[in-house]
């Protein structure tokens, strides 16, 4: 071989030796040493076979990480993908595409826990602090008003507030006794706090004169501090409850007139000359507590009933913070989607686009027929590559979950992280965890390659 020749490649492998040292010391030497210590014990000791592959495959805990991996792979790629599709269509048909691109790209600057941080915060239970329960309680208001004395203000049931004249029924109460036209109703409660009557300024309660053609009432808080073991009467410093929805109820059980009590408590119905003896009833809506959203960062989960056994209910619940997670997750990640499909989406011919049309497709057929088949490489990039990287997710989990409830949403990334790093060193155990994660994120790194050099 001619001297210019190999000192030529001696000066090329000169050049590539630095990377080639920091190649082996940084991946190919840690790879090794992961796969030996994956079979040793946790001192690194003595070696132990595939013992730490059998215990990753019969203990719970970490039998959970591999559903929660299930539910990241099977859910996050599908949604980024097609939300960044959609959204790389849009910003293609408005006239403010590249300020659009701009705010829904930004995210991708921000780290995997500041986002975690960040949303936290909105899917926290507290309306005052979580966005979403603050938008999930104030439409179910709307929808359905919470009543005016509810009882999970007080933690107590509508039994505790029967006092005098009243009992329970469906949720609400009823009076005892039975009346008619141009008789009156008294009606005491307790258990009502002085503050909640001053919120609602309450005045002193008075019974109500009867009228003709009507029943007359008062509802009001059956308590007097001069007189504390009277019930029945109405005393000087007894305020009467405002605000309160009551119906007339006939023998039937149905309302036949209804009214709201006054700032003193009282009410007047309407009764028909015939029809009665009536009851008044305090309606259940008076007790009804305001909407709330779920706990979003807690151990509940979404689980099917219907036809399967205990087992595979637990295999195919979706806890709600993997939801909340996931959702995080796209924030960061559908610019990044967007970005790349609409750069194949410039790619491609606009000329069978125009075609197309011109033919009479419309812009839906379009969409499915010919932009989502020219796309499909493109798709498939986008998605492969998102499955590699929530195979891998950890710092989101780490930073987002309460750690109550951290144990039901970690997946084999934290894991790894939780058995070789906190609580006792679990080297062994660790390690095969991260050969195993490996093993499955290496089929999706040769489909990768294999596409790219095909194309």
């Amino acid at each position: 071989m001619p001297s210019g020749i190999r000192s030529g490649r001696f000066s090329s492998l000169l050049f590539l030796a630095p990377g080639a040292i920091w190649l082996l010391a940084l991946v190919v030497y840690p790879i090794i040493a992961t796969a030996r210590y994956s079979v040793l014990n946790e001192s690194a000791t003595r070696f132990v076979g595939l013992d730490n592959y059998k215990s990753i495959f019969s203990t719970a805990a970490i039998l959970t990480t591999f559903r929660n991996n299930a539910i990241w792979v099977i859910v996050f790629p599908f949604m980024v993908t097609v939300l960044g599709l959609i959204m790389a269509v849009l910003t293609e048909r408005i006239r403010w595409s590249t300020a659009f691109k701009a705010v829904i790209v930004m995210p991708v600057v921000f780290s995997a826990t500041t986002s975690a941080l960040i949303f936290r915060t909105i899917f926290d239970i507290s309306p005052q602090k979580g966005v979403v329960n603050a938008v999930i309680q104030t439409v179910g208001d709307w929808v359905s008003p919470p009543g005016a004395y509810p009882t999970s203000a007080t933690g107590q049931p509508v039994s505790a507030l029967v006092a005098s004249g009243v009992k329970v029924k469906d949720g609400g109460l009823i009076s005892k006794g039975t009346v008619g036209a141009g008789q009156s109703a008294q009606l005491g409660m307790i258990g009502v706090s002085p503050q909640t009557l001053a919120l609602l300024g309450a005045r002193k309660a008075a019974k109500p004169a009867a009228k003709p053609g009507s029943v007359t009432g008062v509802v009001w808080r059956d308590f007097s501090a001069s007189h504390p073991l009277a019930r029945g009467r109405i005393f000087p410093d007894e305020d009467g409850l405002p605000d309160l929805h009551v119906n007339l109820v006939s023998a039937s059980g149905s309302s036949v007139s209804s009214a709201t009590t006054n700032s003193s408590g009282q009410f007047t119905l309407a009764a028909p000359k015939s029809g009665g003896p009536y009851h008044v009833s305090i309606d259940a809506s008076n007790f009804r507590s305001p909407a709330s959203g779920p706990v979003w960062l807690g151990t509940g989960s979404l689980t099917p009933t219907s036809g399967l056994s205990a087992t595979g209910q637990a295999l195919l619940s979706v806890p709600l913070i993997d939801l909340a997670m996931i959702l995080a997750y796209l924030w960061i990640w559908s610019g990044f989607a967007m970005i790349i499909i609409g750069a194949g989406l410039a790619s491609l011919n606009p000329e069978v686009l125009e075609a197309a049309r011109t033919e009479g497709a419309r812009e839906s057929q379009v969409f499915r027929r010919i932009t989502v088949p020219m796309l499909a490489p493109v798709l498939i990039v986008v998605f492969v590559t998102m499955v590699i990287n929530v195979l891998k997710v950890f710092d989101i989990i780490l930073n987002m979950a309460p750690g109550s409830s951290q144990a039901g949403a970690s997946t084999l990334a934290l894991e790894m992280y939780n058995d070789g790093f906190t609580g006792g060193i679990h080297s062994g155990l660790s390690s095969a965890i991260a050969v195993i994660l490996f093993l499955l994120v290496v089929p999706a790194m040769l489909f990768n390659l294999k596409r790219l050099r095909g194309q």
